[in-house]
C-alpha cells in the first residue's frame, strides 16, 4: 500500500491506496492561516505536524498500515520555511499568496539572469523575495538562517530527518536553473545565500529518505517506509490526473486556478508571465498560467452576501451570454498575465437590478476571463492545448465549465466521482519511489462527461473578455 500526503493552504488530506490505486482510507485536517497585515499570509508550521500526525493515526484507525512501502508529498508552492542550525523554525511561513515581498521581487526581476537562469518573472509570492524581505526587514532572523525549506520539505524533514527538495517545487523558488535542474550559486548569490542553506534535489519519483523508526512504530507502519521527492501541489496534482506528456493538460478550479499543460522539452517565455517548471518526473517540464483568487472570489462573495457558495451557483441555468456587469478577480495581486501583486478585485456596471444571483454569474464569468487570459499567454510560447480535464471543487458546476470551455474554446473533460488530485498524485509518486512503477501508473481518470464549448455563445464571451481586458488596462493604474 502506498500513502498520498497533500499539505494543502486550508487542510492536510491523507490517502491510503493500494497497489490497484484504489483508495482504501482518506482523512483531512483542517488549517488555519494568519493575516496579521495586508497582503500578508502566514502559516504557522508546528500546525503541519499535529495534521500529519492526526491524519496519519486517523489512516490507521481506518486500515491495518503495515503494508504501506511508500509515502509521497505534495504541498503548496513557493512558502519560506525558514529554519535556524538546531532546525527550530524561526518564524511563521510566509505563505504563496503573501505579497509583502513585492518592492524585493521587482529588485530581483531587474537582474537578467534571473528570468534567464530560472526561466520565469520573480514573482511576489516566490521564495526568493519573501526572504530577502526577511533580510531586509528582519535581519535578526536572517542571520540565524541556516536552511530554507518549501512546506511540505518541511514535513520530509520531520518525517525522514533529511533535508531535501524535488525539481518542481524548487522550480518556484526563484533559484534554480530550470534547464539544469540544480540550484543556481549565482541566484543565490544574489540574495546572499548559498547552496549550503538549500536542501539536497531530488526528483519527485525518486527517494528521498525513510520514515523515522520511531514515527513508523507509533502509526503502525513498517521499518524503512520510503518517503518520494514528490511534488508541488499542480504538479502533483497532474501526477494525480495523468498528464504527464506532452499535449495533456488541466484547468484546475481550486482557492487559486491553473491551467497546466505538461512537456517534454524547457520552453521558457518569461515576459508572459506564464510559469515554466520542472514536472515531478525526470526529464519533464511544465507551463501553467496562474490567477490567484478562484473559488476563492466566489468564498468572497459568499462572505459578502451570507450566501454559500454551492447556493450561489445553484439556480445559474443554462450557459447564457454575460451581462454588462463585469468582476475582476484581483483580490490579492494577480500572476498571469499582468504580474501585478497590487492591483485588486472590482465590480463594474453595477445597477439596482443586480442581485446576489447576477453578482454570482459575474463573478464565475470574471474568473472564467482569468483563465482566458492564461490561456492566450500559453499559446503566445507555443504551447497547443486541444483539450483539458477540469479539476478542484469549482468543477461541480457544469455553469462554470460551459463558460470556460466557450471562452477557450476547449472541451472539459470531466472525471467520474473519485480523488484526482494533489493526495494521489504524491501516493503515485510514492509508488514509483516504493516499488519502482514507472509513468505508466500515472494514467488519465475515467470519464464521466465532457463539456463541450457552445459555439452560438462564443462570440459574446469573445466580446466580453475584450470588455474585461480592456477594464483592466483602464483601472490598473488607479
Amino acid at each position: 500500500m502506498y500513502i498520498g500526503l497533500d499539505l494543502g493552504t486550508s487542510s492536510l488530506k491523507a490517502i491510503l491506496i493500494g497497489t490497484d490505486q484504489r483508495i482504501l482510507a482518506e482523512h483531512a485536517v483542517p488549517l488555519t492561516v494568519s493575516r496579521p497585515r495586508d497582503g500578508w499570509s502566514e502559516q504557522d508550521p508546528n500546525q503541519w505536524f499535529a495534521a500529519l500526525d492526526t491524519a496519519m493515526k486517523a489512516l490507521g484507525a481506518a486500515y491495518d498500515l503495515s503494508a504501506v512501502r511508500g509515502i509521497g508529498l505534495a504541498g503548496h508552492m513557493h512558502g519560506a520555511t525558514l529554519l535556524d542550525s538546531g532546525d527550530n523554525v524561526l518564524r511563521p511561513c510566509i505563505l504563496w499568496n503573501d505579497t509583502r515581498a513585492a518592492d524585493e521581487a521587482r529588485a530581483l526581476d531587474s537582474d537578467p539572469q534571473f528570468r534567464e537562469l530560472s526561466g520565469n518573472i520573480v514573482f511576489a509570492g516566490f521564495t526568493a523575495p519573501k526572504v530577502v524581505w526577511v533580510k531586509n526587514n528582519e535581519p535578526e532572523h536572517f542571520s540565524k538562517l541556516a536552511k530554507v525549506l518549501l512546506p511540505k520539505d518541511y514535513l520530509r524533514l520531520l518525517l525522514t530527518g533529511e533535508h531535501v527538495a524535488e525539481m518542481s517545487d524548487a522550480a518556484g523558488t526563484s533559484w534554480l536553473d530550470v534547464a539544469k535542474r540544480d540550484w543556481s550559486d549565482a541566484l543565490l548569490s544574489a540574495c546572499d545565500l548559498t547552496r549550503d542553506q538549500m536542501p539536497r534535489l531530488v526528483e519527485g519519483s525518486e527517494s528521498s529518505g525513510t520514515v523515522k523508526d520511531i514515527l513508523a512504530q507509533d502509526w503502525g507502519l513498517p521499518k524503512g517506509v520510503v518517503v518520494a521527492g514528490g511534488g508541488g501541489d499542480n504538479a502533483a496534482s497532474a501526477i494525480g490526473a495523468g498528464v504527464v506528456s506532452k499535449g495533456d493538460a488541466f484547468v484546475s478550479l481550486g482557492t487559486s486556478g491553473v491551467l497546466f499543460a505538461a512537456s517534454d522539452a524547457y520552453q521558457p517565455d518569461a515576459v508572459s508571465a506564464v510559469h515554466t517548471f520542472c514536472h515531478a518526473l525526470p526529464d519533464t517540464w511544465h507551463q501553467m498560467g496562474v490567477i490567484l483568487a478562484a473559488t476563492d472570489s466566489l468564498q468572497w462573495l459568499s462572505r459578502l452576501t451570507g450566501q454559500s457558495a454551492a447556493d450561489l451557483t445553484l439556480d445559474l441555468g443554462p450557459l447564457q451570454a454575460p451581462s454588462r456587469t463585469l468582476f475582476l478577480p484581483y483580490l490579492g495581486g494577480e500572476r498571469t498575465p499582468h504580474n501585478n501583486p497590487s492591483m485588486r478585485g472590482q465590480f463594474l456596471h453595477l445597477d439596482q437590478a443586480t442581485d446576489a444571483r447576477e453578482a454570482a454569474r459575474a463573478v464565475v464569468e470574471g474568473v472564467t476571463f482569468a483563465f482566458a487570459d492564461c490561456h492566450d499567454a500559453l499559446r503566445s510560447t507555443g504551447t497547443v492545448i486541444e483539450r483539458a480535464l477540469a479539476l478542484g471543487g469549482g468543477a461541480k458546476s457544469d455553469y462554470w465549465l460551459s463558460a470556460i470551455a466557450t471562452t477557450l474554446n476547449l472541451p472539459l473533460m470531466l472525471p467520474q466521482a473519485g480523488d484526482f488530485g494533489a493526495a494521489l498524485g504524491a501516493a503515485r509518486l510514492g509508488m514509483m519511489a516504493g516499488c519502482g512503477a514507472g509513468i505508466e501508473i500515472a494514467a488519465l481518470p475515467p470519464i464521466e462527461k465532457t463539456i463541450q464549448p457552445q459555439s452560438a455563445l462564443s462570440n459574446a464571451f469573445q466580446d466580453t473578455h475584450a470588455r474585461y481586458r480592456a477594464a483592466y488596462s483602464a483601472l490598473k493604474d488607479l
